[in-house]
């Protein structure tokens, strides 16, 4: 593990040394948005949306879901500093659909090791004894990604922290040719009210 720890670093050395002006960037974003999306890797939301250092803030999660602590974000980039449009974006072939919340549960219950992708899902490479906890967790999967980014922005629409005001809009990365394709239902939800 020390070798990536030790790119990483040698990474961040050549980084600060160009660093410059990005020191004076102001706390609120220059742009007023934000993003929430997934943690996928294939996912870069500063290449997809266009982004330089300081013009949005972006929220990740696994599936990109409007879980709570989202949410405090959400609010937080708003209320405070001052973000005025947000954008809920998942993505096509999302790992959060390739299982469910009784199967994450029980491949905990099984394993706390790292499970492998099968032809037939998720499976633990070993049963070594895990917890039973993971099977009251809420993973927030789904197997609609459409779906989905309405439910999120249905939630994030209605929840009595976020400003009436705020378009919302519901967007699905493509993995395969990096477009992003607006859900119209979700943006329909997401319209600013009041």
């Amino acid at each position: 593990m020390s070798g990536l720890k030790d790119e990483i670093l040698a990474a961040n050395a050549a980084y600060a040394d160009d660093f410059g002006a990005k020191g004076g960037l102001a706390l609120p974003p220059a742009r007023g948005f934000a993003i929430l999306t997934c943690m996928d890797a294939r996912l870069d939301p500063a290449e997809f949306a266009g982004l330089e250092e300081g013009d949005a803030h972006v929220v990740r999660n696994a599936g990109g879901r409007a879980s709570d602590d989202a949410i405090r974000s959400l609010v937080i980039s708003h209320k405070l500093l001052g973000t005025h449009e947000w954008f809920v974006v998942h993505h096509t072939d999302c790992g959060m659909a390739a299982f469910t919340d009784h199967q994450m549960g029980a491949l905990l219950e099984g394993s706390l090791n790292t499970a492998e992708l099968t032809a037939a899902g998720f499976a633990n490479t070993a049963d070594e004894g895990g917890a039973v906890e993971g099977r009251f967790v809420n993973w927030l999967t789904f197997d609609d990604p459409e779906a989905a980014v309405v439910a999120d922005v249905t939630r994030l629409r209605a929840h009595p922290l976020v400003n009436p005001s705020i378009p919302i809009h519901g967007l699905i990365y493509d993995v395969h040719t990096g477009r992003l394709h607006e859900v119209e239902a979700a943006t329909a939800v997401g319209r600013p009210r009041g």
